[in-house]
Order: structure tokens, then sequence, then C-alpha cells
């Protein structure tokens, strides 16, 4: 028929099961979800790859790695977000929420402008179809910042943000909370001696005194009733996830302690874990590994949170390491973060979803994206 694609010779990764199948799509939706092979000369053979849902990122950094690819050096935000584009649809990622900054530390952190110009550069490329993935905004609010709610007040109605988490970098807390090992590890990257890093921490700390609860409490004003996914980040205590459950927030994004996702779960909040985390063996900051979450059924979520390309791998690692079912442990990359956020169009293969799907061939048990389609029409 007319305006039909189809895949077929493929091993189909639906929500429950794994099937050599066709997979029929009619324009941008799925239309049919077949088991055996098809026979007509129009299908597409696949080779025995498998053929997953297209990947959701909740959380991912990578566009502010390429607006500043190196400390100090800024490149142009359009050609930051398309080169970020390209890179997500080559890792099998359909739709992702870039998550940016809101509230700048340091003015010599620039991420104040690259916050202002990225949003731009999203609003004017993506209703132009010029963005292979479909982009949407997860805004990091920095409850440590004096003028965070002065920049997150311009988007705060913008239709494409649909996660918002409720940051706190100080050192002393959630990540940063041995002080000591974050002034000996970062005095050489602020350009400090460890003096003056001291006392940058000192300032630090003051300011979040005085303005974290008024921040947080005007996020949450904000936010009420609207069907925006909230999320505490760096958790560590079973108090502040407590708060943070009483405040009404569902998420527990990237604990940093053992204690903490396991209140999350307790608390029925859905844990987020990062990507690279599990494919390297641990966190890079010190903290928990992702892997020992895992191990305690924790993880419902992975995201890439800097490297886009660990969202597959990580997915993989689950069912090759951990025995967990292909179906469940590539749920957490695609049917599990899109329900986080609202998308019920997408995230899994069956018929009238959306025709958002990833090719996958594996080499020596190594994920190799072959090819991508976003809403029927290949990206990558």
């Amino acid at each position: 028929m007319s305006g039909e694609t189809i895949f077929t010779n493929a091993r189909v990764v639906t929500e429950t099961e794994v099937f050599d199948g066709t997979v029929v799509l009619r324009g941008p939706a799925i239309v049919a979800v077949e088991r055996g092979r098809s026979r007509l000369a129009a299908a597409l053979d696949l080779e025995g790859d498998l053929l997953i849902p297209g990947l959701v990122d909740v959380h991912t950094d990578n566009l502010e790695k390429h607006m500043m690819p190196r400390p100090g050096v800024r490149w142009s935000a359009r050609a930051a977000l398309l080169a970020h584009d390209a890179q997500v649809a080559s890792a099998g990622v359909t739709t992702v929420l870039d998550a940016l900054c809101v509230g700048e530390v340091e003015h010599a952190d620039q991420r104040e402008q690259m916050f202002r110009e990225g949003v731009a550069e999203l609003r004017a490329l993506a209703p132009r179809g010029l963005l292979r993935a479909e982009h949407l905004l997860h805004l990091r609010c920095e409850l440590s910042v004096a003028t965070m709610q002065e920049s997150f007040e311009p988007v705060a109605d913008d239709p494409l943000v649909r996660m918002v988490s409720l940051m706190d970098h100080t050192p002393g807390a959630g990540q940063f909370a041995d002080v000591e090992r974050y002034v000996k590890r970062n005095a050489r990257t602020l350009g400090m001696t460890e003096a003056e890093a001291r006392a940058y921490v000192a300032r630090r700390r003051e300011t979040r005194d005085r303005v974290r609860d008024a921040n947080r409490d005007a996020i949450l004003a904000r936010l009420a009733g609207r069907p925006i996914a909230l999320a505490s980040h760096d958790d560590r205590t079973e108090d502040e996830v407590a708060a943070w459950h009483a405040s009404g927030v569902r998420i527990s994004e990237f604990p940093v302690s053992l204690v903490a996702a396991e209140a999350a779960k307790r608390h029925g909040m859905a844990v987020v874990a990062g990507g690279p985390n599990i494919v390297r063996g641990g966190s890079h900051s010190g903290n928990v590994a992702a892997a020992d979450l895992v191990a305690r059924g924790l993880v419902d979520v992975f995201a890439s949170d800097y490297i886009p390309s660990s969202m597959l791998a990580s997915a993989l690692l689950l069912h090759d390491r951990h025995g967990i079912a292909l179906p469940r442990a590539i749920a957490t990359i695609s049917a599990e973060p899109a329900r986080m956020v609202g998308l019920d169009d997408r995230g899994r293969i069956a018929p009238g979803l959306r025709a958002d799907l990833v090719q996958v061939h594996l080499a020596d048990g190594h994920p190799l994206v072959r090819q991508v389609w976003r809403e029927g029409r290949r990206i990558a």
C-alpha cells in the first residue's frame, strides 16, 4: 500500500517480549507489529538486527559541552546545537530533553549566556524542522544562586519545558558533600590557591543559606498544578528525600547514596541514574555506583547525563551483566523515561504509537546503531 514502510527480519523488542518479526509504518505512526517475516518485495530487510524504540533522554548536558568545548572557550550556539543534535540522533535518541542550567554560580561559567542562547536556538530551529531528534527542555534550577528566579521566569511558561530539576551544587551538599575533596580537586580548575578556594566555598555556602529555601519555594509554587515532571537532584539522605516527596517532587535524579535511592523507592519516587556511571563501573565523583542500585532493583530510568551513547550501552549492560530481560532493560531508556515526562505517544513498539525506531547491530556484544527513524522519517 502506498505510504507504508515495512521493516522485516528484525529482532523486535516490545515492552514485554523479543521476537523475530515485522513492523509496518504508515506516515509517522506504527500501524502493525507482526511475528514472522514479510514476503513483500518492498519490505526492508534488517538482517536479524534488533529493532528497538527510539531512546528518550531526560537529562543530557551535552549541548552545554558543545557550546563550551573547553573551559572559557565559547562556540557558536547554533553550530553547537546542530552538532549536538547529530550526535544524539546517531546514538539512537529520538527525543532529548536538553538539560540547561538556570542560575550562574560564577560569571566565568558563562552558563547564563549559554542558557539564553540555547533556548533561543531551540525556539528558532525546532519549528522549522531543522533538527533530527525532537528537542525539549529540562531546566536545571540551581537553588544556591541568588539570581536563579530572575533567569527562570522568561522560560517558565515555554511549552518546550517538560522537566525541572531542583539542584544544589554548593560544596558541602549533594554531589560535593566532601568539602576537602572539592577544594583539592577544584582549586586548580578554578585558578585558585587552596586558601582562595576555601574562601570561595565559604562565599558559596553563605549565599546558599540565604537564598536556597526561597528559590525552592518559588519554583514549586510557579509550577504547581502543571504537567511538568519535577525532580530532586543528588539526594544523599533519607530526610532530604522525604522533604522533596512532601513538597510534591516525584523523581529522584542521580541519588548519590544507596540510602537516598532506597528512600526514594519507599516513597514511590522514580529513580534516574546516569548511563556513564554504569558503563564506567562507578561514579566519577566517588558516589554510589549505579550497578549497586541496579542490583537492588532501585533504578527506573537511565539518562545519558553527558555521553549520549551511554544510554544504549547501559541498557545492554543491564541485560548482559545483570540478568535483566531485554524488554525491561530497553524500557529504562525508552518507555519509562517517556512516561516519566508525560510523553505517552512514544517509547514503545506498538500500533498507534509514533514510529520512533532504532536498528541496532551487536558487534561482539557492542551496540552499533545502524539506522534511526523519528516519526517514520530516517534521521541517522
